[in-house]
């Protein structure tokens, strides 16, 4: 699917460089769903300088425990993090607090205690579960210099957010988010349309909006935030496939992708790439 936006809204001076993020794997899927998704620390490196070549500027991680299930272990995390430091120096690396049905606030808080990363994806809505705990987590992340990117599934998020903003839970200067578009469960294809509306209120509350899609349309989605001025997360974590819903050969194949559809609409990366 094309997006098709009016010329004068392309204006690429008043945009900032593009920010590609790569997912590579997430919580949930296995090599079962695709032979290329990293699974372990050697796999996870691997694709991170892959992926990096391919114009990644930044890696959002997670990692794995010895069963492949979903892991905040500070340990794995410390792991993973060396290893992309060794293969992909270049590349900014953002770890996940994600739940996935497993881990509540006070262990998410621990983790990012233990660890102190550079970077930490932090879902509101999982947040929202403890809201005793839930302010001391933001203030320590704030106070630690962890850059938080808020997660953000749907408008009600994005409402929490501005209220917690409003109540000073959140700081205004903690202002990057991440608009997510399409389901795990149930499954839902992300649209296109969905974006420009979402996009609208989180530019409301935020100084950088990101996106990432599920499924087949991630290049549309990806193409029509180009255009709107946001940045973009690509990967395996989200979608498997091309747009035609044949399985991409890897997540750099896709990472490509978009840094191909940045380049022919002339909005300028933050890494400077060759042309494919």
């Amino acid at each position: 699917m094309t997006v098709h936006l009016p010329e004068e809204t392309l204006n690429w001076q008043t945009m900032a460089p593009l920010k590609i993020t790569v997912a590579p794997n997430g919580a949930r899927r296995g090599r079962v769903d695709h032979p290329q998704l990293p699974i372990t620390t050697d796999q996870i490196s691997k694709t991170a300088k892959n992926c990096a070549d391919a114009g990644a500027d930044e890696i959002h991680l997670h990692v794995r425990d010895d069963s492949g299930a979903h892991s905040l272990d500070a340990g794995r995390y410390r792991e993973a993090i060396s290893a992309i430091a060794e293969t992909a120096p270049d590349l900014g690396i953002q770890i996940t607090t994600e739940a996935a049905g497993k881990y509540n606030v006070e262990e998410q808080f621990s983790a990012l205690k233990e660890l102190v990363p550079q970077a930490a994806s932090v879902s509101v809505r999982e947040m929202s579960r403890d809201m005793a705990l839930a302010p001391r987590v933001y203030a320590f992340a704030r106070e630690a210099g962890i850059q938080v990117q808020h997660i953000l599934y749907d408008r009600k998020d994005l409402e929490l957010l501005a209220r917690w903003q409003n109540a000073a839970v959140v700081e205004r200067s903690q202002s990057d988010v991440l608009l997510v578009l399409g389901r795990y469960t149930p499954p839902r294809l992300a649209e296109v349309a969905e974006l420009a509306p979402f996009a609208a209120g989180a530019e409301q509350i935020a100084d950088r909006w990101t996106v990432c899609a599920f499924g087949q349309n991630e290049q549309a989605v990806a193409e029509a935030a180009i255009k709107l001025g946001g940045h973009i997360r690509i990967g395996f974590e989200n979608n498997i496939q091309r747009p035609d819903g044949t399985l991409a050969e890897d997540n750099a194949e896709n990472i490509r992708h978009a840094v191909d559809a940045a380049q022919a609409l002339g909005r300028p990366l933050l890494k400077k790439v060759t042309v494919s």
